[in-house]
């Protein structure tokens, strides 16, 4: 059995194109998956962290950390954290999300913040079991079109 590996992705090659297309649609049936260029430029940018959970050499999950600063401080989001369905109850959101909350902790950050969907119940488990709180809050989605 592989060791779960966890790391920071830094060059974007094949092996990153075809994990992206395999996972993006087992997370939204909406958005295609991120071209070669689209996932440069996610690797290049100053205050993402694209983590990405190896098995073996099989890329068998991801988790994007964005850090921003506002007037209050320094926060951190998680998003798009998918784990192929192959590969889930082997520790690997849980070693994801672990990772995150430890670089965000790195940058000074103050609050980390994530959303998941209801139906989602065994990652809403993990992550109030991570320590995150269910907050009373209003999520609100504005669409621009074009």
């Amino acid at each position: 059995m592989s060791e779960l590996v966890i790391e920071e992705a830094g060059v974007v090659d094949a092996a990153l194109l075809d994990a992206f297309a395999r996972l993006v649609p087992q997370l939204s049936s909406s958005s295609p998956p991120p071209d070669r260029a689209q996932l440069q430029s996610l690797v290049d940018a100053p205050g993402i962290t694209l983590l990405l959970a190896r098995l073996g050499e099989a890329i068998v999950g991801t988790l994007t950390l964005v850090v921003f600063r506002i007037p209050t401080g320094v926060r951190a989001l998680i998003e798009d954290v998918v784990v192929d369905d192959a590969a889930r109850g082997r520790g690997a959101g849980e070693a994801l999300t672990r990772a995150a909350i430890t670089k965000a902790a790195e940058l000074g950050v103050k609050t980390v913040d994530l959303t998941s969907r209801p139906s989602r119940e065994a990652a809403n488990r993990l992550y109030q079991r991570l320590g995150f709180e269910l907050r009373e809050t209003n999520a609100y989605r504005y669409r621009i079109e074009g």
